[in-house]
C-alpha cells in the first residue's frame, strides 16, 4: 500500500456472483458544458429517472432531483446509475426522500452508483438516507473516479430498522461499500444477529443511524484547507445537543471525512446539511444552497 491508498474493510470483499435482477432500473446522466452552462442528458430503463433540473444559483451549476416511483426496493430489485461529468461542470444531486428497503424473502436488493469526474469538475453526491426495514436484504454501492482537479463532496445516511415505529433491525442484512479505487476503501456489512457490532461499545453501542460525509479530490488539497474543513467539521459537531457521536480526519491528502453514528437518522442529517454547507464555503467560497426538495 502507497501514501495515496486507505483501505477500511469491516467485511470481506469476495466479489459474488450477482442474481438476476427482478426488477432492473438503471439510468445515466452525462453532465456537458456548454458556453457557461452545465446540461445533464441522461436516458433510463425502469423507474429511476430524472424528475428535474434546476439552476437555483445560476447556469454553471445544475441540480439534478432523481426519483423511484415504486418508493423502494425488494429483494431481486437492482438499480444501476452512471454518473459522467466532463471537464469543468458543476452539479448538485439528491433526492426527494429516502430509499426505502424492504423485507427481503431471500434476494438482495442492489443500489449501485457509479461517478466519474474528468478534469476541474465539482459534483455533490446528496442523496437522503438509506432506511434498512427490519428483514430485509441489501447492499448500497457508491464508487467514484477522479480525474486532476475535480472534487466530489458527498455523503452516505443509513437508517437501521423503524424506531419511530418500534420496529427495530432484529433481522436481515445491510450492506455498505464506498470505494474510491486505488484511493480509499470502506466496507461494511451489518447483520442483525451479530449483537457485537450492534450493541458492543467497540461496534454500534446500540445507535440506529449511522453516516458518512466526505470530500475528495483528484489534485492534493492544501493542508491549511484540509485543517480547516475539519476544523469546521468539529466545531459543529460539538455544538449538538443530540446523542451523536462524531469523527472527523483526513487519512490523506486528497480526502477528507466525517464519520458519525446516532440513535435517528435526524439529527445526523441536519448536522451533516451544517457541515456541508460549511464544507462549500471553504473548499469553493460558495454559500449553502440546500436543494429546495428537501423542504417540500
Amino acid at each position: 500500500m502507497n501514501a495515496r491508498e486507505y483501505s477500511m474493510q469491516l467485511a470481506p470483499a469476495t466479489p459474488q456472483p450477482a442474481p438476476a435482477a427482478r426488477w432492473p432500473s438503471q439510468l445515466d446522466i452525462d453532465l456537458q458544458r456548454k458556453d457557461d452552462r452545465t446540461v445533464a442528458h441522461h436516458q433510463h430503463t425502469g423507474g429511476l429517472r430524472v424528475l428535474a433540473a434546476h439552476y437555483p444559483e445560476g447556469p454553471q451549476r445544475c441540480h439534478l432531483t432523481l426519483v423511484h416511483p415504486p418508493g423502494g426496493l425488494v429483494g431481486g430489485d437492482a438499480i444501476d446509475l452512471h454518473l459522467h461529468a466532463a471537464p469543468h461542470t458543476r452539479a448538485l444531486i439528491t433526492t426527494p426522500g429516502a430509499s426505502r428497503y424492504y423485507r427481503s424473502l431471500g434476494s438482495p436488493a442492489v443500489q449501485r452508483t457509479r461517478l466519474h469526474l474528468q478534469a476541474g469538475a465539482q459534483v455533490e453526491w446528496l442523496p437522503l438516507e438509506s432506511i434498512a426495514y427490519p428483514g430485509c436484504l441489501g447492499e448500497n454501492r457508491l464508487q467514484f473516479t477522479l480525474e486532476s482537479g475535480a472534487q466530489l463532496l458527498a455523503w452516505d445516511l443509513l437508517a437501521l430498522g423503524l424506531p419511530a415505529s418500534g420496529a427495530a433491525f432484529a433481522s436481515g442484512r445491510f450492506t455498505q461499500h464506498l470505494e474510491w479505487p486505488q484511493h480509499w476503501l470502506e466496507r461494511g456489512g451489518i447483520d442483525a444477529n451479530d449483537a457485537a457490532l450492534l450493541r458492543a461499545p467497540g461496534g454500534l453501542a446500540g445507535h440506529a443511524a449511522q453516516a458518512t460525509l466526505l470530500l475528495a479530490a483528484g489534485s492534493p488539497l492544501p493542508a491549511d484547507q484540509r485543517a480547516a474543513l475539519l476544523e469546521a467539521a468539529r466545531a459543529l459537531a460539538a455544538q449538538q445537543q443530540s446523542d451523536v457521536w462524531v469523527g472527523a480526519t483526513s487519512p490523506q491528502q486528497h480526502l477528507v471525512l466525517v464519520r458519525g453514528v446516532a440513535a435517528r437518522i435526524e439529527p445526523l442529517l441536519q448536522l451533516w446539511q451544517d457541515i456541508r454547507a460549511a464544507w462549500r464555503q471553504t473548499a469553493w467560497q460558495l454559500p449553502a444552497c440546500t436543494p429546495r426538495i428537501w423542504h417540500m
